[in-house]
């Protein structure tokens, strides 16, 4: 079955997190949006399609996600924001001569002492955001792994929540999207059962707390 005009321009839409957040808040020009999409509509469509029946689809959906929006539940959810500075982020090929060396790390580390330390295993890298202090010991052991990727001067903001977090849909999606429409790159996201933690850098970081103070409220 064909696609209709509608599903080709959600398709579309969906494709931007900044268009899909412009339809919620009604600031979208939708005849201008519709002009620099048309072409790319009758492609996916495959036949002619007229700016106005454009237009019409935008509208119908920006209503279906605004009401979307209205609707989501988020629960008895509540959290606060714990945030902790001079972080470094390090990534490596992963191997077993670097796992292996791990447990010494953990051993060095105390995040009872408000120390920072997050280790991420990929299928095929590794992952370290750790406190500054430890910046020479993390590179002794890594000191014969092949680096893939370092950063300085960050920061890890840390929601700790409490109530139904694990089973409230779209709460990390909410979060992200909020810290992607004021433009703030995340460099590492880490969740746990009751935490969700971005690190990010420095000079993100009163505005990203500013914008993690109240996403959940704002709809």
């Amino acid at each position: 079955m064909a696609d209709s005009v509608s599903s080709c321009v959600k398709r579309i839409v969906d494709k931007s997190p900044f268009i899909h957040e412009m339809l919620i808040k009604g600031i979208l020009s939708f005849s201008n949006y519709a002009a620099s999409i048309q072409d790319e509509v009758q492609k996916a469509y495959g036949k002619e399609v007229k700016a106005s029946a454009i237009v019409m689809a935008l509208r119908r959906y920006a209503e279906e996600l605004k009401r979307a929006s209205l609707k989501q539940d988020k629960g008895n959810v509540e959290y606060g924001i714990v945030m902790k500075t001079n972080i470094f982020d390090l990534n490596l090929v992963r191997r077993d001569s670097f796992i292996s060396k791990l447990g010494s790390l953990y051993g060095q580390i105390s995040t009872e002492k408000g120390d920072f330390l997050n280790i991420t295993l990929g299928s095929h890298e590794v992952s370290l955001a750790v406190s500054e202090k430890y910046r020479q010991l993390v590179s002794e052991l890594a000191k014969d792994e092949e680096v893939l990727n370092q950063m300085d001067d960050l920061v890890a903001l840390s929601l700790v929540f409490t109530g139904d977090f694990l089973q409230t849909p779209g709460i990390v999606y909410e979060a992200v999207r909020h810290l992607a429409w004021e433009q703030i790159n995340v460099i590492e996201i880490v969740s746990t059962m009751n935490e969700l933690t971005f690190v990010i850098k420095r000079e993100d970081s009163m505005k990203a707390f500013d914008v993690l103070q109240g996403f959940l409220g704002v709809s």
